[in-house]
């Protein structure tokens, strides 16, 4: 690997990939955690407030803690800086080099500007180069339409589905699994 690829594997085009900070990002975290359409894009359960030291206690086992089995990061603007979402890949299993993704974007203002679509293929890019898997895998609610284009420029392809097994405001939603193999990756990639 040539060392200017090196000294930009985390970056995109719009977004670098970092390091939390349990101080610095837990007020954000906090925030974008209040917002519960942002809540119910991330997840199937009831949407919650959480608090700044449940943030900097989730940051703290996210980042400064290592896990064998997985990588976490903010998502930060190029231009400023700014945190705007976190992307992690959780659930490596070394022996058949696959994972799950999980990406958000919490400012609001980046929703449907390309930020998390940048942000998804560095995350691939360290995936597929730098710990050398073979496949990454995600869901995504099917009332998320956005995501979904997201992850199909990303190049993940839809692999199934679970029918209706998410139920919000009073009607039953699908949950989509996708996944993309790292030679569809490297065809994608020119590689």
């Amino acid at each position: 690997m040539a060392l200017e690829t090196m000294n930009t594997l985390l970056e995109g085009e719009l977004v670098c990939l970092v390091a939390a900070d349990s101080e610095a990002d837990a007020e954000v975290l906090v925030r974008w955690l209040r917002d519960s359409e942002y809540q119910r894009l991330q997840d199937s359960s009831a949407a919650r407030p959480g608090s700044t030291n449940q943030a900097k206690q989730e940051i703290r086992e996210w980042m400064e803690h290592e896990k064998p089995n997985g990588y976490a990061f903010m998502i930060r603007t190029l231009s400023q800086q700014r945190p705007i979402g976190s992307v992690e890949l959780d659930g490596i299993r070394w022996s058949s080099g696959d994972c799950f993704v999980g990406i958000g974007i919490g400012e609001r203002e980046y929703w449907g500007n390309g930020y998390g679509t940048d942000a998804m293929r560095v995350i691939l890019r360290y995936a597929f180069t730098e710990l050398n898997l073979h496949r990454v895998s995600l869901d995504v609610f099917e009332y998320n339409p956005r995501a979904i284009r997201s992850y199909e420029k990303a190049g993940f392809t839809v692999e199934g589905r679970q029918r209706q097994v998410l139920n919000r405001d009073g009607r039953r939603w699908d949950l989509i699994y996708m996944g993309i193999l790292r030679e569809e990756w490297k065809r994608l990639n020119g590689q």
